[in-house]
C-alpha cells in the first residue's frame, strides 16, 4: 500500500501534512488513525495520544530497539520515539528536558508517563547500582498509584494528586537518581465519594489481598461495612484484580526499601482510617455529642495505639486558648454531632495525606537524591481538567493547576514561537490564538485581587464557626471580578469560564477545606500513640505553633505556590509535550464521540499549533552553540573557524549541500525549517566522528595488542606445552580473532543472536564421515560455536543464489573434550555430549583452543583437551532425521592415524574407515614464543614456511606422492614458495602414465581429487562458463585466483569440491563454492 493510500484509510501521521486545517479535519485524521489501532500522531514534535481503552501490542521490546537512536520519521509516531529525541536531546545539548503530559480526565496521562519512564529504564545500561535506580523508576508506580489513584465517574485508574518526576543522569547517561514532587492530593476522598465512584485503590487492595492473619488483626471485612467506603454504593472496577495489585503494592514497598514492620504499620493505618469512619455521634444535652455507639471507638482505638477514652474526647471536645492582654485564658468547648463528624474526618484525612507524603519521601530515598546533577528528564503526570456533576474546592484546584500548564504551552509554543521569529528578523506573518493567561490572572492575581486571594481573606476572619462563611466568600467575590468576562455568578456558587469549558464550582464546604487546618488536640492524641511510627507523622512542637502570630497558610495558598514553582522548573527545562484525548465516556475500544473529541482539539489548541509548525522552524540555536557542535563536519571549520560564526556556519550548510529554503541565518540564531534536515546534519557528524574513532581505536588497539602479545602467546603455549609439537611458521604469530572479516559481513552477523559477541573467527576444514573436506567458517562466541557453510538455492525466488547456512551450533556447554595429536598438525576433534563429533582442521587451532578454554572456564565447565596419535571416534550415521547421538553403538567408528612423515604439511591417505596423517616433526613439545630449543636432531632443521592449509593425498589404492592437493585460506597472507616443491616426489613417477593419472575416476572413500596440470582442450571447445562470486587468492601454483565478477571457462567439475577452469588463458583449480554456474 502505498503511503497516499495508507493516509486516505489510516490518516497522516503528522497532522502538518494535512491538505487542510479545520477542526473537523483534525477530528477526522484522528478518528481513522483510532479506528486503526494507531493511538499516536505527530503535530511536528507535540505528540498527540488516544486513549485506546485496551492493551495495544506496540510496547515491547521490539519497539524499544526499533526506536532507540532511530529518527523519528524513520518509525510510525510513538511515545518511545518522542522519549529517545528527549534522551538524545539531553546528551548532545547538554540541558535538562522535560515532557509536559497534558489533557482531561481519562485521556491516558498516567499510562503515557509510564511507558516513558519504562522506555528510560530499558535504554540505559550500568551495573547493581544504576539496576536499583531503574527499580525504583518502574516500582514507584503501583505504589503511588494504589495510594494517589482512585476509580471515578470518567476515569477508572484516574490520579487524585500530581506528581513531577525528575530522573537524574551522568554525564556517561546513565541514571543515578531521582526525585519525586507531588501536589495536592485529594483528601477528600478519603471520607466521601460521588456516586459510581471508589475511595483510593488501597482500601480495597488491603481488603481483597490481605492475608486471614491480616484480615483478623486489622479487622477486616467486607467493603459495604466500611462509611467511607460504601456511599458510592461501587466496590470493584472492570479489568481489576484488587488481591493482585496488593500484591504488586508490596512489592513495590519491598523495592523502596520499606521494612517489614514499617509496612504492617502502614496496613493498620489504612484499616484504622475505615474504622474510623465508622464512628457516628448523637446529641446530648446542650451542644454536645457522644459517640451513638461506643463499641466502634474501640478497634480505631486499637490500630492507631491510643487510648479509646482520649480518642473519644478528642472527636467531641475541643481546647480553646483566649488572650487577654498578658493573660492565656483555656476552655473546653463541647462540639455538637456534625461538628464531631467533621472533627473525625479531619483526623482521617490527617493521618491519609501524612502517610502518603511519608511514601512519597520514601521512594526519593530510594532513589538515592543527588544534590548536583548533571541533567534530568522530568515527567509531569498530574491530574487532568475535570468537570463533574458536583464540582467542590478539589476539582477547582485542579482547573486551575490544568490553566497553568495550558500557560505553559501557549507561552512555550505558540506565543515565544512567534515573538522569536519577530527578534530574529525571520520572514512571518502572525496567527492569532487564545491566550488563557487571562483565566489564570481571575483565579491567583492579588492586585486586583483573584478567586484565591478573595477565599483566603474570608478564611482568615473565619473563628471556630464555619457557618455562612461560604455564602460570605460568594457575596465578597461577586462585588470583586462581577466585571470579569471569564466569571459568572450562579445560586449555589460560581462559574469559571475555563480554557477547556465552563465550571460550576459548589462552594459548600470551600472555606473549611481551604483552611486545611488540623486542630492541636487531634495532634496531641496521636501523639500520645504507642505506635512510633504513628508518632513520626504528627511531629509538630504544639508549644512553639501556640505562640506562633501570624495568618496561618491555607490550601490555596500552597497550591498556588507549588504551582508556580511547577512552572519555574519547567521552564528551566528543554519542554516536549504530550497531548492526550478522551475519545469517548465508555471507556470501550473503537468507541468514538466527533463533539468530544472536537471540544478536546479546540480548547487544546491544536489548529493554531499545525497552522504555526506549517510556517514555522523545527529548530533553532545560537550560532556559537550550533557551530560548536557541528564544526567537525568540514576541515575549515574544525576544529576553529577563524571568522565570524555566521560565515562558518554558511561553510558547513554548503558542505552538506543543504537547500536554501531549508534554513535561515536570524539576528544571533540559525532556523532550520525540516527535521529531516537536522537529522542530515546529525548522520553526517555521526559519520565523521565514527570515521575518526576507527582510526583512534585502530591505533590503540594494535598497541594494546602489541604490549600484550607476548603474555598472550606465552599463555596460548601453556595449552600445548609439552604435549604437542609446534609448527615452525606459527609459533610466534600475533593473534588476530577475526580473520573473515565478520565484522563487515552483514550475511554472517545475521545468522548469529543479536546481542551475541564472537570471540573469534575463521575458515576451517571441516572432514565428514567418508573423509571428504568441506569448507567452513567457524564462529566462537560466550555460548555457542558455529559452523556456517554455502549452499545453492534450490527453489523459491532466490533460486540459483549461493547463500550462507548455519549447518551445526555446538552449545559450549556440550562440548565434552577436545582431541588433538602430539604431532605438529592443525587437526581437532570436539566430542559433543550426546551428539556425534566435528573433525576440523584450522591453522588458528592455538589461538581457537585458547579463546574456547577462557569461555568455558567463565561458566564453570572447563574444557577438558587430550592428546593422542589415534583419535577413535563414532561418525554420524547417514540418517538426516536423526537428532540426537544415542552411544557409539548407533554409528560407526572412525580413527584418525598420525605418523611420522617428510613433510611440513600433512598427507592423508583415507583407508576403508581410517584416515592416515603422515607430517614430518615440527619444534619441540617445550618451544615457547620467541625462543627456539637449541637441541639437535632432526627438530633443529630450519624449512620454509608452507601454508599451513597444504598437504599431500593419496587416494585408496595408490601411495603415489605426486598426487598432491592445496587448500586455501584466503584470509591468510600469501606465503612464500617452497624451494623444492614436488620436484622430489616427482621423480618417482611412471612417466609414461603421470600426465593423464588425475583423469581416473575416483575412489568411491576417496576425500579430495589430487590436483594435477589439466588437460589440453579440444580446438575451439565451448566450455560452460561460471560467474565468480567472491575473491579467491590461489595458494599453490595449480589454483587459480579469481576476482569477484570474473568470468571462467569450467573445463570440468569434481566431486572434490575443487572444479578446473580456464581463466585468462591460464588453466587450474578453483573452489565450487566460490562461483555459480551461467
Amino acid at each position: 500500500m502505498s503511503a497516499y493510500q495508507r493516509s486516505k484509510t489510516q490518516g497522516v501521521e503528522d497532522m502538518v501534512l494535512l491538505p487542510k486545517i479545520t477542526e473537523a479535519d483534525i477530528v477526522d485524521n484522528l478518528k481513522k488513525r483510532y479506528m486503526e489501532d494507531q493511538i499516536f500522531t505527530y503535530i511536528g514534535n507535540v505528540l498527540i495520544s488516544v486513549n485506546p481503552f485496551k492493551q495495544m501490542s506496540y510496547f515491547t521490546e521490539k519497539e524499544i530497539d526499533m526506536y532507540q537512536g532511530a529518527a523519528s520519521y524513520e518509525n510510525p509516531p510513538h511515545i518511545y520515539a518522542l522519549t529517545d529525541n528527549m534522551f538524545r536531546n539531553m546528551m548532545i545539548d547538554k540541558e535538562g528536558q522535560c515532557v509536559i503530559i497534558s489533557g482531561e480526565s481519562g485521556a491516558g496521562k498516567t499510562v503515557c508517563a509510564k511507558f516513558i519512564m519504562s522506555y528510560l529504564a530499558a535504554i540505559c545500561g550500568g551495573g547493581q547500582d544504576i539496576q536499583k535506580v531503574k527499580d525504583v523508576i518502574i516500582e514507584s508506580n503501583p505504589l503511588l498509584e494504589a495510594f494517589g489513584n482512585a476509580k471515578t465517574v470518567r476515569n477508572n485508574n484516574s490520579s487524585r494528586f500530581g506528581k513531577y518526576i525528575e530522573i537524574q543522569f551522568s554525564q556517561a547517561a546513565l541514571p543515578e537518581g531521582g526525585r519525586i514532587s507531588n501536589f495536592l492530593l485529594e483528601k477528600s476522598r478519603v471520607v466521601s465519594q460521588n456516586p459510581n465512584e471508589r475511595n483510593f485503590h488501597i482500601f480495597y487492595q488491603l481488603l481483597a489481598g490481605a492475608t486471614d492473619d491480616e484480615r483478623g488483626e486489622c479487622g477486616l471485612g467486607e467493603p459495604d461495612y466500611y462509611w467511607y467506603l460504601n456511599q458510592s454504593g461501587t466496590y470493584t472496577v472492570d479489568g481489576t484484580n484488587d488481591a493482585k495489585e496488593f500484591a504488586d503494592t508490596r512489592h513495590a514497598m519491598d523495592i523502596m526499601n520499606i521494612d517489614q514492620n514499617t509496612q504492617w504499620d502502614i496496613l493498620r493505618i489504612a484499616s484504622g482510617i475505615l474504622h474510623l469512619g465508622n464512628i457516628t455521634f448523637v446529641e446530648k444535652g446542650s451542644n454536645a455529642s457522644v459517640p451513638a455507639d461506643s463499641s466502634f471507638l474501640q478497634y480505631p482505638a486499637y490500630l492507631l495505639g491510643v487510648e479509646e477514652e482520649l480518642l473519644c474526647i478528642a472527636l467531641t471536645n475541643r481546647v480553646m486558648e483566649s488572650r487577654w492582654g498578658g493573660k492565656v485564658e483555656i476552655t473546653n468547648v463541647t462540639l455538637n454531632p456534625e461538628q464531631a463528624v467533621s472533627t473525625r474526618d479531619a483526623l482521617a484525612k490527617a493521618l491519609y495525606s501524612r502517610l502518603f507524603d511519608y511514601l512519597v519521601a520514601a521512594v526519593n530515598n530510594a532513589f538515592g537524591i543527588k544534590e548536583k546533577s548533571e541533567f534530568s528528564i522530568g515527567v509531569l503526570d498530574i491530574y487532568g481538567f475535570e468537570i463533574f456533576e458536583t464540582n467542590g474546592f478539589e476539582q477547582f484546584c485542579i482547573n486551575f493547576v490544568n490553566e497553568k500548564l495550558q500557560q505553559i504551552f501557549i507561552e512555550l509554543t505558540l506565543k515565544a514561537e512567534q515573538d522569536e521569529y519577530v527578534e530574529e528578523g525571520i520572514s512571518w506573518k502572525a496567527i492569532d490564538y487564545f491566550n488563557n493567561k487571562c483565566v489564570c490572572d481571575l483565579i491567583e492575581s492579588k492586585r486586583p485581587p483573584g478567586v484565591m486571594c478573595v477565599l483566603d481573606d474570608v478564611c482568615a476572619t473565619m473563628h471556630a464557626v464555619s457557618d455562612g462563611a461560604d455564602m460570605k466568600f460568594v457575596e465578597k467575590l461577586y462585588g470583586v471580578v462581577n466585571n470579569n468576562e471569564h466569571y459568572l455568578s450562579y445560586s449555589q456558587g460560581f462559574i469559571i469560564v475555563h480554557y477547556a469549558g465552563k465550571v460550576e464550582y459548589n462552594v459548600n464546604g470551600f472555606c473549611e477545606r481551604n483552611k486545611d487546618v488540623l486542630n492541636n488536640d487531634v495532634i496531641e492524641l496521636m501523639q500520645t500513640s504507642s505506635n512510633a511510627f504513628i508518632k513520626s507523622l504528627f511531629p509538630e512542637n504544639l508549644a512553639v505553633l501556640k505562640e506562633k502570630r501570624g495568618k496561618p497558610s491555607t490550601a490555596g495558598f500552597k497550591i498556588k505556590t507549588q504551582a508556580n514553582d511547577l512552572v519555574a522548573t519547567l521552564m528551566l527545562c528543554t519542554p516536549h509535550y504530550i497531548r492526550c484525548i478522551k475519545p469517548n465516556e465508555t471507556k470501550r475500544a473503537h468507541d468514538w464521540e466527533d463533539l468530544r473529541a472536537k471540544h478536546q482539539v479546540e480548547y487544546l489548541g491544536l489548529k493554531e499549533n499545525i497552522r504555526i509548525r506549517r510556517a514555522g522552524f523545527a529548530y533553532r540555536r545560537p550560532f556559537a552553540k550550533f557551530l560548536q557542535r557541528y564544526a567537525i563536519l568540514t576541515r575549515e571549520t574544525w576544529p576553529r573557524w577563524p571568522g565570524e560564526p555566521a560565515g562558518g556556519i554558511k561553510h558547513v550548510m554548503d558542505s552538506v549541500s543543504m537547500e536554501p529554503s531549508q534554513w535561515q541565518m536570524g539576528v544571533t540564531k540559525i532556523f532550520i525549517k525540516a527535521p529531516e534536515s537536522l537529522f542530515l546534519l546529525e548522520e553526517t557528524r555521526e559519520r565523521k566522528f565514527d570515521s575518526y574513532a576507527r582510526v583512534i581505536q585502530t591505533a590503540w588497539r594494535k598497541y594494546v595488542r602489541r604490549r600484550e602479545m607476548a603474555e598472550i602467546r606465552e599463555k596460548a603455549t601453556d595449552i600445548l606445552f609439552k604435549k604437542k609439537l609446534r609448527r615452525r611458521a606459527t609459533i610466534n604469530r600475533c593473534f588476530v580473532g577475526d580473520y573473515i572479516g565478520f565484522g563487515q559481513n552483514a550475511g554472517l552477523r545475521a545468522l548469529v543472536g543479536k546481542r551475541e559477541r564472537i570471540e573469534f573467527a575463521c575458515c576451517i576444514n571441516k572432514y565428514d564421515r567418508k573423509f571428504k573436506v568441506q569448507k567452513r567458517d567457524m564462529l566462537l562466541s560466550a555460548q555457542n560455536l558455529y559452523l556456517i557453510g554455502r549452499e545453492r538455492v534450490k527453489k523459491g525466488p532466490q533460486a540459483g543464489e549461493i547463500i550462507e547456512k548455519v549447518m551445526r551450533i555446538i552449545k559450549l556447554s556440550e562440548i565434552v573434550n577436545v582431541d588433538l595429536s602430539t604431532r605438529q598438525d592443525d587437526f581437532f576433534v570436539i566430542r559433543v555430549r550426546e551428539a556425534f563429533p566435528s573433525v576440523l582442521e584450522s591453522v588458528f587451532k592455538t589461538e581457537f583452543l585458547t579463546v574456547l578454554s577462557e569461555k568455558m572456564a567463565a561458566t564453570g565447565n572447563p574444557v577438558n583437551i587430550s592428546f593422542s596419535d589415534q583419535i577413535t571416534y563414532t561418525a554420524k550415521k547417514d540418517n538426516n532425521k536423526m537428532k540426537a547421538w544415542i552411544g557409539s553403538l548407533m554409528g560407526d567408528e572412525r580413527v584418525l592415524q598420525f605418523v611420522n612423515g617428510s613433510e611440513d604439511f600433512p598427507v592423508l591417505t583415507a583407508k576403508g574407515k581410517m584416515l592416515t596423517i603422515a607430517i614430518d616433526n615440527g619444534l619441540p613439545r617445550d618451544t615457547r614464543p620467541g625462543k627456539i630449543s637449541e637441541r639437535q636432531g632432526s627438530f633443529n632443521k630450519q624449512k620454509p614456511p608452507r601454508s599451513a592449509q597444504s598437504y599431500k593425498y593419496q587416494p585408496p589404492g595408490s601411495q603415489k606422492k605426486s598426487e598432491k592437493m592445496s587448500r586455501s585460506n584466503t584470509s591468510m597472507e600469501r606465503p612464500s614458495m617452497h624451494k623444492i616443491g614436488a620436484k622430489q616426489s616427482a621423480k618417482n613417477l611412471n612417466p609414461q602414465s603421470s600426465n593423464k593419472s588425475f583423469m581416473n575416476v575416483p575412489s568411491p572413500n576417496m576425500s579430495i581429487k589430487r590436483k594435477g596440470p589439466p588437460p589440453p582442450p579440444p580446438p575451439q571447445p565451448n566450455y560452460p562458463k561460471v560467474r565468480v562470486l567472491y575473491d579467491y587468492q590461489a595458494q599453490d601454483a595449480e589454483e587459480l585466483s579469481l576476482s569477484a565478477g570474473d568470468t571462467v571457462n569450467l573445463l570440468r567439475k569434481e566431486d572434490s569440491g575443487w572444479w578446473v577452469g580456464e581463466l585468462k588463458g591460464k588453466k587450474g583449480l578453483f573452489p565450487y563454492n566460490y562461483v555459480e554456474e551461467i
